[in-house]
C-alpha cells in the first residue's frame, strides 16, 4: 500500500500529484523546483540559488519521514541549459556526506513555471 508524504516545510504541489509517496522500502519524491515554501516565490536569480532551494525542499520532504539526503539512492536532474552543469554540481555535492546517489542529468526545452532546473529523487527507507 502506498503512503502519501505531505509537509508544510516544502512547496505545495502545483498540480495533481503528491510531494512524495512511500511504497514498500522506497520514498519517491516528485520533482522539486526552486520555490521558497515560506514565501511561495521562485528563487531563480542564479542557478546556484535555484539548486540550493531545490535541495533544501528535498531535504525538508525527506525529513518529514526521518530521512536525510544520505538515504537518496537516485536523482534525476532536468536542466534547460547544460552549460550550467558544473555550477549545479558545486551546490548539489554539498548536500551529500556519504556515497553519492546514482543520477542522470538531462537537458529539456522547458520546465514548469519557466524554471531552469528540476530535481526528483528516490530514497531508501533503511
Amino acid at each position: 500500500m502506498k503512503q502519501q508524504i505531505k509537509t508544510k516545510s516544502a512547496p505545495k504541489p502545483i498540480g495533481p500529484y503528491s510531494q512524495a509517496i512511500i511504497y514498500k522500502d522506497l520514498c519517491f519524491l516528485s520533482g522539486q523546483i526552486g520555490i521558497n515554501y515560506q514565501t511561495n516565490e521562485l528563487k531563480t536569480s542564479s542557478i546556484e540559488e535555484e539548486t540550493e532551494m531545490i535541495m533544501k525542499n528535498i531535504s525538508n520532504i525527506l525529513l518529514e519521514n526521518d530521512l536525510t539526503t544520505d538515504n537518496i539512492i537516485k536523482t534525476t536532474i532536468y536542466m534547460t541549459d547544460l552549460t550550467k552543469f558544473e555550477r549545479v554540481n558545486s551546490v548539489y555535492a554539498k548536500f551529500f556526506k556519504k556515497t553519492y546517489p546514482a543520477r542522470e542529468t538531462v537537458q529539456v526545452s522547458a520546465l514548469p513555471m519557466n524554471v531552469n532546473i528540476e530535481i526528483s529523487v528516490i530514497a531508501g527507507l533503511k
